[in-house]
């Protein structure tokens, strides 16, 4: 079944190639090319699980895109954002959550590579050495990364950003006081605990519903200096460089072909209206008081 569906996606790829590359050509010389952010969550070969992708597919993808894209950091990503001129394909490799096994090889691999990976770990499972809910509940409790590993992983190079205290889906949090604690507070510890700056936050589950512009404000207020989503889209030059979109890295090297070469229906996909989410949430918070 995954090579039939790898055989369809192939076939849309190569029968929308004329629009890609005339849409590639276009946005190349007005230096609209549109910035691409991927996350992963764990490369491992055992217990393979939705979420995570195996070691030799990883490393077929990392070299597919070394091959196609600029390999970029996300302040790189912001920076062409924000001056509104990119004439090249860009990509940027983060990952989610904080699984030990990312240490074994993805990780290692991409420092030797000199590739960027901007890597969002949650507070209390990195700090007590906890596995997350959602593996327990399937009867794998997969580790987590260590606050060594971590600390070492920063003096390699890798970003390390915040993730929250306990993954918790913040959209469905209103409580201030709670969401400071997740999103700030949280971070700040993680900050001390691996002496180093964290710069950019990444919502758990980072649909439309898992986010809160409560949480938005807060980071913004703080001096973060971005926040990303995980609904996928692309992040169009001259937008707002502070929220960046991504992509979900899929372990199928055929589809993530499809989704980094131009598919005409990544340009479809709603952006998430913070500026209005923010005001419905603080007129919630009034009538609450």
């Amino acid at each position: 079944m995954s090579s039939f569906s790898s055989h369809l996606i192939d076939a849309y790829r190569w029968s929308t190639m004329g629009l890609r590359q005339f849409n590639l050509h276009l946005a190349r010389k007005n230096g609209t090319v549109p910035v691409m952010i991927l996350f992963y969550h764990r490369v491992a070969n055992d217990y393979p699980n939705p979420w995570s992708i195996s070691e030799a597919d990883f490393d077929e993808q990392i070299t597919w895109m070394q091959q196609n894209f600029d390999m970029v950091d996300l302040a790189e990503c912001q920076r062409r954002i924000r001056e509104g001129n990119n004439t090249r394909p860009t990509l940027s490799i983060t990952f989610d959550d904080g699984y030990a096994e990312n240490c074994d090889y993805a990780l290692p691999m991409l420092i030797e590579r000199k590739i960027p990976v901007t890597y969002f770990v949650t507070t209390h499972h990195t700090k007590n050495g906890e596995p997350f809910p959602h593996d327990v509940e399937r009867g794998e409790p997969l580790p987590a990364n260590t606050i060594e590993s971590l600390r070492a992983l920063s003096k390699a190079g890798v970003e390390i950003g915040g993730h929250t205290r306990t993954h918790p889906d913040l959209g469905k949090m209103t409580d201030p006081e709670q969401i400071f604690d997740e999103v700030i507070t949280a971070t700040k510890e993680m900050e001390e605990l691996i002496d180093q700056k964290i710069r950019y936050f990444a919502f758990p589950f980072g649909q439309f519903e898992n986010l809160n512009p409560l949480a938005y404000q807060m980071l913004k207020e703080h001096g973060f200096d971005g926040i990303c989503s995980a609904y996928g889209g692309l992040n169009e030059i001259g937008g707002d460089p502070f929220y960046l979109q991504r992509i979900h890295g899929d372990p199928m090297l055929a589809r993530m072909k499809n989704w980094l070469s131009g598919d005409p229906r990544m340009k479809s996909v709603e952006k998430y209206d913070w500026e209005k989410q923010l005001a419905v949430a603080q007129g919630a918070v009034q009538s609450a008081q």
